[in-house]
């Protein structure tokens, strides 16, 4: 099997500014999982996909897929996001899927934010997105929705758990840190809560 893309993304996960934990890739899945995706290893999902189970990135903030690690699902059982494929989570609720943005176009990583419930299109491929998280990028790209402590939180959680904030961090009064509460859910009831917060309010 060519790892060469495996060995470049170790490079980068070892070079992160935060902790990146490699989970085992889950036995018998990573193949089905390949196939399934129709890419190979030479790409930086097909290398994640057969060689990790998931990536923990930044505390385990962000939980990037792979072949599965119970309970964290594989990245094919969790295409079910308008037919996106669902990369990764963050603990807050946030999806990363990976989709084009119109028919025939190259396919870009979109992330769903639950501070305004949109979609944003972060207009780079698959590898770049990963590369620029182990590079960094986390640290900004969340720096309203965290709050102190939030690392030792995260680490508590179990790796089918996120944070249930309240009020939500799309309302004025979540945008305080010092008055939100914060509880440990189900991850798939928190995706569901906003995208269904999303729906209603934008009236479709």
């Amino acid at each position: 099997m060519d790892q060469s893309a495996w060995e470049e993304l170790l490079e980068a996960a070892a070079a992160a500014p935060y902790p990146v934990r490699v989970l085992p890739a889950a036995p018998g899945r990573a193949d089905s999982v390949l196939t399934d995706l129709g890419v190979s290893t030479r790409s930086w999902l097909g290398a994640v996909v057969a060689n990790a189970g998931g990536l923990l990135v930044d505390h385990g903030w962000v939980r990037v897929l792979g072949s599965g690690h119970d309970p964290l699902p594989d990245v094919v059982a969790e295409t079910n996001t308008n037919g996106m494929l669902t990369v990764g989570h963050d603990v807050a609720g946030g999806l990363y899927t990976w989709a084009p943005s119109s028919p025939g176009a190259k396919p870009t990583v979109h992330y769903f934010a639950p501070d305004d419930l949109a979609w944003l299109d972060l207009e780079v491929g698959y590898a770049e997105w990963l590369n620029a998280i182990l590079r960094g990028s986390l640290t900004s790209f969340y720096d309203t929705l965290r709050w102190p402590g939030w690392e030792t939180d995260t680490a508590a959680l179990t790796l089918d758990q996120g944070f249930s904030l309240w009020p939500p961090p799309f309302t004025a009064e979540g945008k305080d840190h010092n008055t939100v509460s914060r509880k440990p859910i189900p991850v798939a009831e928190l995706v569901s809560f906003y995208q269904d917060a999303a729906h209603q309010l934008s009236g479709h």
